[in-house]
């Protein structure tokens, strides 16, 4: 798995980023996800967790 930095857009001096976490398919298959769902994070130090809306 990765987490991937892009370049969103410049403003004025100041640039965005995004960022894609690449998850691999069979984590996704497994997991019950599809293309288009809508998740939820939840963040503490050192962990992101992510469920269906």
């Amino acid at each position: 798995m990765k987490i991937q930095r892009r370049l969103s857009r410049k403003y004025k001096n100041q640039v965005y980023y995004k960022y894609i976490l690449v998850i691999p398919k069979e984590d996704i298959i497994n997991a019950g996800l599809s293309e288009g769902d809508e998740l939820i994070s939840e963040v503490k130090k050192g962990e992101i967790k992510l469920r269906v809306k």
